[in-house]
C-alpha cells in the first residue's frame, strides 16, 4: 500500500499505541533532534535521535510499531504534519532530523539549509572515522522540509545508510536495538560535539538577532 500523504489520513486508518507511537522529551537548548520515521519505518533512527538529544536538546520521535508494513506510515519530510511534531519544529531554533536510507555501504548523507551546522557535523563525523558526504539524492533544502521549518528557517537532515546503522547496533531488529555498539557511542558523541560547536552556536544567535532586527525594521516602516 502507498504511504500516507498526511497525518490526518494516517490517523483515520491507524491506531496510536498499536500501529504507531509518538514520544517527546523537552530540552532547554532550543534545538530539536527529530526522528519522524522512527521505529520500524527506518529502524535505528529513534534510538540515534534520542541519544543525540540527551537531556539537553528536545527529542521527538514518530515510530512505526507494526509487525510488518511500517513503510506505509512514512509521511514525507515535506508533508509531515503531525501536530505535536509540527509545533516542536515551529518553536525550535533549529532542527536535526535523523533518517535512514537503504545504501549498503556505511555512509551518512547530509542535507538541509543550515550550511554551517552541516559543515560542523561532516567534520566531526569524519574526524571520528565515520564517512560523510553532502546529500545529492536527499538534499533537504526545500523550505517545507520539516528540518527547515524552525525559527531560523534552516536545519540539517541526516540520511544514515543501513550499512552505517548496522555498525551502530549489535542487532538492528526491533527486539534487540537496545544492544548498541562502541561505534554507536562514538557516532553520537561526534554529533553532539558538532551541535554545540561554539562557531555554530554563535552563527545561530547572530542569525536570530538579524531576523529580529529585520522584523522590527519592517514594523517601523
Amino acid at each position: 500500500m502507498e504511504p500516507y500523504d498526511s497525518f490526518v489520513a494516517l490517523k483515520a486508518n491507524e491506531t496510536v499505541g498499536i500501529d504507531y507511537h509518538i514520544r517527546v522529551r523537552q530540552g532547554r537548548s532550543g534545538i530539536a533532534v527529530m526522528a519522524i520515521h522512527g521505529g520500524g519505518i527506518e529502524p535505528g533512527t529513534t534510538e540515534i535521535a534520542e541519544a543525540v538529544a540527551g537531556e539537553v536538546h528536545t527529542f521527538y520521535s514518530f515510530s512505526g510499531l507494526k509487525p510488518s508494513g511500517n513503510a506505509r506510515l512514512h509521511i514525507s519530510s515535506r508533508k509531515f504534519d503531525e501536530p505535536l511534531g509540527a509545533d516542536i519544529a515551529k518553536h525550535a531554533r533549529t532542527i536535526i532530523t535523523i533518517h535512514g536510507c537503504k545504501d549498503a555501504k556505511a555512509m551518512t548523507y547530509l542535507g538541509g539549509r543550515h550550511h554551517q551546522l552541516k559543515l560542523e557535523i561532516k567534520s566531526a563525523l569524519t574526524a571520528a572515522g565515520f564517512p560523510a558526504l553532502d546529500a545529492m539524492r536527499f538534499p533537504g533544502i526545500n523550505p517545507k522540509n520539516i528540518c527547515n521549518k524552525n525559527k531560523l528557517g534552516m536545519g540539517v537532515q541526516l540520511e544514515i545508510s543501513i550499512g552505517m546503522r548496522n555498525l551502530l547496533f549489535e542487532d538492528i531488529t526491533r527486539l534487540h536495538r537496545k544492544r548498541i555498539t562502541s561505534c554507536f557511542k562514538a557516532y553520537v558523541h561526534a554529533l553532539q560535539r558538532a551541535i554545540k560547536s561554539p562557531k555554530c552556536v554563535l552563527k545561530q544567535r547572530n542569525l536570530l538577532d538579524l531576523k529580529k532586527a529585520c522584523a522590527i525594521l519592517l514594523i517601523s516602516i
